[in-house]
């Protein structure tokens, strides 16, 4: 896909819902279960590009005899409009790694059950909603 100078594909990355915080957090209270928030930092330098990505040098440090040549980014950057796709597609390919299942309903939820306890993950851009019913398990997630 070529426009205008744009080639990428999507730039969307699914967010939990309101409904859907509201519910995490409505079972962990009646299960009496810890809630966490995790701020996943620089959380969009680990989406990689399916396309070519070039960028002009930065200001203040382009190299000398080469200021006209451009960058190739192996990796996503803060600002680029597909940076939270790229690191959306990161945590799925991870997070089902670890055997968490992403709901069919809601794509920024995901489950993971194991003999009997259950970990459940909301994902809003780079923050993560964490919550089980076994704390070891929470506690490994974390790590």
């Amino acid at each position: 896909m070529f426009n205008n100078g744009i080639d990428f594909e999507e730039a969307f990355a699914p967010v939990a819902r309101i409904e859907t915080i509201r519910l995490i957090l409505a079972l962990s209270a009646i299960l009496n279960w810890k809630v966490f928030h995790m701020d996943v930092k620089a959380a969009f330098l680990h989406g990689e590009l399916k396309e070519s990505v070039y960028m002009k040098q930065p200001e203040g440090y382009e190299k000398k005899r080469a200021e006209s040549k451009l960058y190739k980014l192996s990796k996503a950057l803060y600002g680029l409009r597909q940076a939270p796709r790229a690191w959306n597609l990161k945590l799925d390919a991870v997070l089902k790694g670890l055997g968490f299942k992403r709901c069919q309903h809601e794509e920024a939820l995901y489950v993971k059950s194991k003999e009997g306890s259950l970990l459940i993950v909301g994902v809003y851009v780079d923050d993560l909603l964490v919550t089980g019913s076994d704390v070891v398990e929470v506690e490994f997630f974390k790590q």
